[in-house]
């Protein structure tokens, strides 16, 4: 069995008075996710998250470690996934995809999300994280 490990956030803005989250297509899958990706040797988990977003996004952000949720999924025969996800504020709303990996980028109202996500995981982290930022000042 093989063991995986990935780390990212719901990125979201505050924008003309609705809150709004970062949404992103992987070219090889198609599925419209959050910005993660594997944790790199020595890395925490919060600096695996920052690092993946500025790679795929171009983005900075401010992460609140007070979200923290996980995901465990098999993403193939004998490999076991888990996806550590936090909540991060925007520093910028101007992205940039990595031209190799992500196939679109999108600002979505929190609320629209859930017509964009595939998987039925990430509907229930986006619920959670719209619970999580409502609770923020």
């Amino acid at each position: 069995m093989t063991y995986e490990k990935s780390c990212g956030a719901i990125v979201y803005r505050k924008y003309h008075g609705n809150t709004e989250i970062l949404l992103i297509r992987h070219i090889k899958s198609g599925y419209w996710s959050f910005p993660k990706g594997h944790i790199e040797e020595g890395e925490t988990e919060l600096q695996t998250a920052k690092r993946e977003i500025k790679e795929e996004t171009g983005l900075d952000v401010y992460v609140d470690e007070g979200f923290r949720e996980t995901v465990t999924f098999s993403p193939r025969r004998e490999t076991t996934k888990t996806v550590v996800y936090f909540v991060a504020k925007a520093k910028s709303h101007d992205f940039r995809p990595q031209e190799e990996e992500i196939g679109d980028i999108k600002w979505v109202e929190i609320g629209q999300a859930q017509q964009y996500l595939t998987y039925d995981n990430d509907k229930i982290i986006v619920n959670k994280a719209k619970s999580f930022i409502a609770l923020m000042k």
